[in-house]
C-alpha cells in the first residue's frame, strides 16, 4: 500500500481496496523500541522481531508460541494488518510470518518509514512501548497445542534438501552476487562463505549491504513493476510453475522476495527458514564457492 493511500485512511477518508473495521498498524524492527518512542506513523503499534524469531539460527519460533504472540496483539486470521519499518526487511520478515500462521489480510507500506517521511507525512512521538515478552516455549507448554494454518510457506532444512532433488523445484538465494560467489558471508556472526550447491540465485541489491534489495525496488524503496521482478527471475530460470523455496542468511531478504512473488499471485512458494545461517552450519550439507 502506498503512504498516500495509508495517509487517507488514517483520516478517515475512502480508500481503494479498504482493510476491515478493526484493522492495525504496526511498526516493526529489531531492538527498536527508542525509535519507535521518537517518532513512528500515528496510531501505529509496535512489534519486535525477537517475538517471532529464536536462537541459534534466528528461525520462526514454535507454532504455539508464534499465535500467542498475535494474540497478544490483538491479531487473528480475519484481522487487516498493515506493517511498515525503517528497515522494510524487519516487517516483511513478520508479514511473512503472519501468512504462515494463518493471518489472511497482511499488507506492507510501500516504501516503510523512508517513504513516509519523503512524503512529508506526521509523524508521532511518545515513550516507547512496552513490547509482549513473546510466548516461548515455557508459555506455550501451559496451552492446548496449536498449529500455523499455512505451515506450507515454510520450510526446514530437510525439506531444503528434498527441494534440491526435485526438478519441478528450487532453492532460490536471495542473497548480494558477493555472496552468492562466496566473496563474503554477508554477516558478522556467519564465517561460512558459499552458497547451497544447487540453488539458483534470485538476486538481492547492492555488495556489502545485506538490507538491500535494489533488484527488487526503486530508489526510494517501493516495489519495481511485478513484470521487471518476475522477467529477472525468468532469466535466472525461476518461474511462478515451480516450487519456490526463497532463502537468504536468516530470513529477512527472502520474505520480501516471498511477499513479492504472493502479490504477483505465486501459489508454491515458501520461505526456507534456517537459510545459509543453518545450512552452512553443517559441514555434512554440499556446497559451493565459485572464488576458490
Amino acid at each position: 500500500m502506498s503512504v498516500d493511500w495509508l495517509a487517507a485512511l488514517l483520516k478517515d477518508q475512502p480508500v481503494a481496496a479498504a482493510p476491515k473495521a478493526g484493522w492495525k498498524l504496526f511498526e516493526v524492527a529489531c531492538e527498536g523500541h527508542a525509535a519507535y518512542g521518537g517518532g513512528h506513523i500515528p496510531g501505529a503499534q509496535y512489534l519486535d522481531t525477537r517475538q517471532f524469531e529464536q536462537l541459534p539460527f534466528w528461525n520462526k519460533v514454535p507454532d504455539a508460541a508464534l499465535l500467542c504472540v498475535l494474540q497478544q496483539a490483538g491479531m487473528g486470521p480475519d484481522t487487516s494488518v498493515i506493517l511498515y519499518g525503517v528497515n522494510l526487511l524487519a516487517a516483511a520478515r513478520v508479514a511473512h510470518l503472519l501468512l504462515v500462521a494463518g493471518v489472511q489480510d497482511v499488507r506492507l507500506l510501500d516504501g516503510g518509514m523512508a517513504a513516509w517521511r519523503a512524503a512529508g507525512h506526521a509523524l508521532q512521538g511518545r515513550e516507547p512501548q512496552t513490547s509482549p515478552p513473546g510466548c516461548y516455549a515455557d508459555l506455550a507448554l501451559a496451552q492446548p497445542v496449536r498449529r500455523v494454518a499455512r505451515p506450507e510457506y515454510l520450510i526446514d532444512t530437510a525439506q531444503a534438501k528434498a527441494h534440491l532433488a526435485r526438478a519441478d523445484a528450487a532453492l532460490v538465494s536471495i542473497r548480494t552476487r558477493a555472496e552468492y560467489q562466496g566473496e563474503t558471508s554477508g554477516y558478522s556472526y556467519i564465517t561460512a562463505r558459499g552458497e547451497i550447491r544447487g540453488a539458483l540465485w534470485g538476486h538481492a541489491g547492492s555488495d556489502g549491504d545485506v538490507n538491500s534489495m535494489g533488484s527488487f525496488q526503486d530508489a526510494l524503496g517501493r516495489m519495481k513493476p511485478a513484470a521487471e521482478i518476475a522477467a529477472l527471475w525468468r532469466e535466472a530460470g525461476i518461474g511462478p510453475e515451480m516450487q519456490i523455496a526463497f532463502y537468504c542468511g536468516t530470513g529477512w531478504r527472502a520474505s520480501l522476495a516471498f511477499f513479492y512473488a504472493w502479490l504477483m499471485g505465486w501459489e508454491r512458494i515458501s520461505v526456507y527458514d534456517g537459510g545459509w545461517f543453518e545450512w552452512s552450519s553443517d559441514p555434512a550439507h554440499p556446497v559451493i564457492c565459485r572464488m576458490r
